[in-house]
């Protein structure tokens, strides 16, 4: 179940991440309106806190969620830019997802 919890947690904020990020970036670069820059900068921190519900030390998770915010930046752009991964996008993702839950999810 911890680790349930752990991956839940990653996928939280991964989502606030990668959601406020979105919202700053359709603000700057599609010209929305300032209240989309705005509540992606709130999101973001809300990213920041999530990540701080991990149990393990800072440079573990956050070594470990850059695995996941690799894989889950693919999938957000293919489901929101329509974005088609190549072989060696879904290659290095996987070995990225790979190395990181090594690194967290090893027996110590």
């Amino acid at each position: 179940m911890p680790i349930l919890k752990s991956i839940f947690i990653f996928i939280l904020a991964g989502c606030c991440e990668i959601g406020g990020g979105y919202l700053v970036w359709l603000w700057v670069k599609d010209e929305k309106p300032f209240w989309y820059g705005l509540l992606g900068g709130i999101i973001l921190v809300l990213y920041g806190l999530v990540a701080t519900l991990q149990t393990e030390s800072f440079a573990r998770v956050y070594a470990t969620y850059g695995g996941f915010f690799i894989v889950m930046s693919l999938l957000w752009a293919m489901k929101v830019d329509h974005f088609v991964p190549d072989k060696y996008d879904i290659i290095g993702a996987t070995i990225a997802l790979i190395g990181v839950c090594v690194i967290y999810y090893a027996p110590r």
